[in-house]
């Protein structure tokens, strides 16, 4: 069986695009992006409202490279439940996924995307996890390929650019993001691509590249906030999404990508959109809800605490809303539980606290009834 060649990336910009075709897309898709950007200016705290939907895309993205964890089980371990073995190196992972998506859109607050960022999240991503044996951090100097478990380079499914030409690619690839003259949805499409073909580490590759999707849309001005998901996308049509990044390499057909690619983002837009809408909604609702119930100081920072951790428990409640003593902060609780807002999923018994939910909040977040729901009275 002969050795595959490596693959030889594409020229940054693209010169040959056939442009008549692709032009409907692009405007659908940035007419779709315009609308869910002006959903996410009208939140009072987008930071709080889409922490659920945060961290369902460190799950989502998670599980295209093989996690089994769900974002029910990532947020019960976080409230301090016991999660089975086969479990903890998942949600280790994606936690470390969450971290590396708050490095980077912290950095962009002050710094543009450029290849020394992206070493230092990668560097965050597998820290301490499967991986961390894989030079985090570090850009590959040997040649890597695309297989099934345990197969040689004979039998790859693709084989990156080799590391003579990785730099050089790469340096090409960041100052085809810092460009102002692409439309910023198409560059971003052209730049995760490109990102997954040079497959820069040993490991990592395409999370990173998916992390880059909002962050290249919020540097070109076309996102107020880094914060717009599309993992639920890739991770629904995960063939189609490795064959058109196949159909790149092996016949250059970036048409079929760009379509491919284009359609998900009007379509994610949408959903997104919807889901944001009804977060801005149960949060207004809630708000009034636990104001008119408890007359309380703490009623804000009580509906903030639970739309920042949907499932919690008693201890951190307590501290995340500033209660000044635990009792006044069991009140509450007991208060939310008897109006059917929140739900108790463990009892308290001696030093272990008690851990509560926010169904109707995470079964938006999941997009599927996780929780069962029972009608809240005041809401």
């Amino acid at each position: 069986m002969s050795m595959p060649l490596p693959c030889q990336p594409d020229s940054l910009p693209l010169s040959d695009l056939r442009w008549r075709e692709i032009l409907p897309l692009v405007g659908r898709a940035n007419a779709s992006l315009a609308r869910y950007d002006g959903m996410l200016q009208t939140l009072p705290n987008s930071a709080i409202l889409l922490s659920p939907i945060t961290a369902n895309e460190a799950v989502l993205s998670s599980k295209i490279e093989g996690t089994q964890a769900t974002l029910d089980e990532v947020l019960e371990a976080e409230a301090g439940l016991v999660t089975s073995e086969t479990r903890r190196g998942d949600i280790e992972e994606i936690n470390n996924y969450r971290a590396a998506v708050s490095i980077a859109e912290a950095a962009l607050g002050h710094r543009p995307i450029t290849l020394s960022l992206i070493r230092e999240v990668h560097q965050q991503l597998l820290q301490g996890v499967r991986g961390r044996d894989k030079t985090p951090g570090k850009f590959r100097e040997d040649q890597n390929w695309i297989g099934r478990r345990g197969d040689p380079i004979e039998k790859a499914r693709f084989v990156p650019p080799s590391p003579l030409v990785l730099n050089s690619a790469l340096e090409e690839w960041q100052t085809y993001i810092g460009l102002t003259t692409e439309d910023p949805v198409l560059q971003t499409a052209v730049a995760h691509a490109q990102f997954e073909i040079l497959h820069p580490f040993k490991d990592g590759n395409g999370r990173i590249g998916r992390m880059l999707i909002p962050l290249v849309l919020y540097q070109r001005q076309a996102l107020s906030r880094p914060m717009f998901y599309m993992s639920e996308y890739l991770e629904t049509h995960r063939d189609d999404y490795y064959d058109r990044l196949l159909g790149i390499t092996d016949h250059r057909d970036w048409h079929g990508w760009l379509t491919f690619f284009l359609q998900g983002m009007i379509e994610q837009a949408e959903a997104n959109l919807a889901k944001v809408k009804n977060i801005r909604d149960l949060y207004e609702a809630t708000k009034r809800s636990v104001v008119d119930l408890t007359h309380s100081q703490y009623a804000m920072a009580v509906v903030d605490a639970f739309f920042t951790r949907p499932i919690i428990s008693g201890t951190a409640f307590a501290q995340a809303a500033g209660f000044n003593n635990r009792v006044t902060a069991n009140n509450m609780l007991r208060q939310l539980e008897g109006e059917r807002i929140i739900t108790k999923i463990r009892e308290g018994s001696g030093r272990t606290p008690a851990i509560y939910a926010f169904p109707r909040l995470i079964n938006i977040a999941e997009g599927k009834a996780i929780f069962r729901e029972v009608e809240p009275r005041l809401l």
